[in-house]
């Protein structure tokens, strides 16, 4: 698995998470107090070796952060408050900065400073001189009072780019002053790998004795290479965020960097054992923002293994590796087969197995579900991820019955004008040949639907009170026919920490959430009705 790399030996590489900080910047995240704290033990339990927590005294939250923080019994990880130097006009004695960043009470510190001229005498308004000796006296007082110094020179590689000299003067300050770490940012995100490292070469051969690290940002799609990049020039600390969440487009994401560098160029890192736990953790991450996590994110994304082409799954079942660059396992993932029209029946029996019929299907009911699928598909059924509507699809061609229950027909009306919105649904459906009737009311006409359905059902299957509809989503499929576009109703529902999802199509909105929810209740009643172990659900 690993590739051949010579400059790797044993030489381990530092993992520095700033997720809390640099990644909360990053456009629609953030988190509570109690949030960050159980992001900080899932990252400490994960194995990282530095966690930035946040900017003390930069706002209430982060303050109470380190507060709370200070209980927290971390197992690997070392906790960084994270700030800037002094102000220009303040000793460093005197400065508010950097008294908050020893009243966090974190045996590390991380503090930035300008590296590039243009920042100098633009932004801060002082002399280049001024600005050496701010970095050095800045770093010095933290490193005298107890703590140990990352310096963070921002915007390193454009300011290299403007004056290379000054560039190392900034890293030459900061290493006087007693910083144990010199990281070099990528900031703007706008420098190209090759260039990149022969930087970090340079620098490394100027500053043999001191450990570099490397903070790069993702607006050129570049950021991991970056950071690849200078590790390989000699960089010992990589700083990235889970997810790539960041300013703009992203910091480099530890859940690229993490595999890339363990398992691809055999860096230790966190261990390989600990990787297996890195898709768990990057959702449980994602869930505590309130943030889908991205399905095509390398690695730990839900599509990160999904094989639908035909010949892709044949060959996946015959040999992983034909079709993976590693085993899904290994970063704690799973691989997915997609059904679609371009499924063969390779992915059909596969998805079968998957599904619960250990020993697939017969080859003329593998080509009855395919045909069904292709037709399907082609009236706007979508069937990739919903393994509830493609379950019942294929019970019903190996011979099973169509449904546990027949639906007859339905009936909605709404009363809109006044203080709160009421619809209201009546249903009929036939159990046993016996017809049966149903009513709900809630403020929208599907929660209607959905209670209206359960009642009328309930008494011959009380399990449904356990189901719960979970997401519901509407696609339009032919905009260009206005409202009377066919539209698709996807239906998630859920029992505990187990989810099913069905579709329905129809030119009527109401129509297609009908299909969608009786396919979701007759999803739940099959296993038992059938009363084998095969289930629709997944996890």
């Amino acid at each position: 698995m690993t590739e051949a790399n010579p400059t790797a030996g044993n030489r381990a590489i530092e993992i520095y998470d700033t997720t809390l900080r640099d990644g909360t910047q990053g456009e629609q995240v953030a988190f509570t107090v109690s949030e960050k704290l159980r992001v900080l033990d899932i990252l400490d339990r994960l194995g990282i070796q530095f966690i930035e927590g946040g900017w003390p005294g930069a706002n209430p939250r982060d303050s109470e952060f380190f507060r709370q923080a200070r209980k927290a019994a971390l197992q690997k990880a070392r906790l960084c408050a994270f700030g800037s130097t002094a102000h220009p006009a303040a000793k460093p004695e005197q400065d508010a900065n950097l008294r908050a960043l020893l009243a966090a009470e974190t045996e590390w510190v991380t503090i930035f400073g300008k590296s590039w001229t243009l920042h100098v005498e633009s932004a801060l308004g002082i002399t280049r001189d001024e600005n050496l000796r701010l970095i050095e006296a800045s770093v010095r007082f933290l490193h005298q009072s107890g703590r140990r110094v990352i310096f963070d020179a921002e915007h390193f590689f454009d300011g290299y780019r403007a004056d290379a000299e000054y560039g190392l003067q900034v890293l030459r300050a900061a290493e006087s002053g007693g910083a144990a770490r010199l990281v070099l940012c990528d900031t703007n995100g706008g420098s190209m790998p090759d260039w990149l490292g022969g930087v970090v070469s340079q620098v490394r051969s100027t500053l043999p004795g001191i450990e570099l690290g490397i903070h790069t940002h993702d607006d050129c799609g570049l950021g991991a290479a970056n950071a690849l990049a200078a590790v390989r020039a000699g960089a010992t600390q990589v700083q990235g965020t889970f997810n790539g969440w960041g300013e703009r487009c992203g910091n480099a994401s530890l859940c690229t960097l993490l595999p890339v560098l363990e398992l691809k160029l055999g860096y230790p890192t966190i261990g390989t054992e600990a990787l297996r736990e890195l898709t768990s953790a990057a959702r449980q991450i994602a869930e505590l923002a309130g943030l889908a996590l991205h399905p095509r994110l390398p690695f730990v994304g839900q599509t990160a293994f999904a094989h639908k082409g035909g010949i892709h799954v044949s060959a996946v079942r015959k040999l992983p590796a034909s079709y993976e660059h590693l085993p899904p396992e290994a970063v704690g993932n799973v691989r997915r087969i997609l059904v679609s029209d371009l499924a063969g029946r390779s992915n059909i029996q596969e998805k079968a197995r998957e599904l619960g019929w250990e020993n697939g299907l017969s080859a003329e009911a593998a080509a009855r579900v395919t045909q069904t699928i292709k037709d399907w598909e082609n009236q706007g059924y979508e069937l990739e991820g919903a393994d509830g509507t493609l379950a019942l699809l294929i019970e019903e061609a190996i011979g099973g019955a169509a449904l546990p229950f027949q639906p007859l027909g339905f009936e909605v009306t709404s009363t809109l004008g006044q203080e709160k919105p009421l619809s209201r649904a009546q249903v009929r459906v036939a159990v046993k040949g016996r017809e049966y009737r149903g009513e709900g009311a809630d403020t929208g006409p599907v929660a209607a639907l959905d209670a209206a359905l359960r009642q009328a059902l309930i008494g011959h299957y009380p399990q449904l009170a356990e189901v719960e509809l979970t997401d519901y989503k509407v696609r339009i499929l032919e905009g260009s026919r206005g409202t009377r576009a066919q539209v698709r109703v996807r239906v998630e529902s859920s029992i505990g920490t187990q989810s099913w999802i069905t579709v329905g199509v129809s030119e009527n909105i109401l129509e297609a959430s009908w299909k969608a929810l009786i396919a979701s209740f007759a999803c739940h009643l099959r296993p038992a009705a059938r009363g084998t172990k095969n289930s629709p659900r997944q996890g």
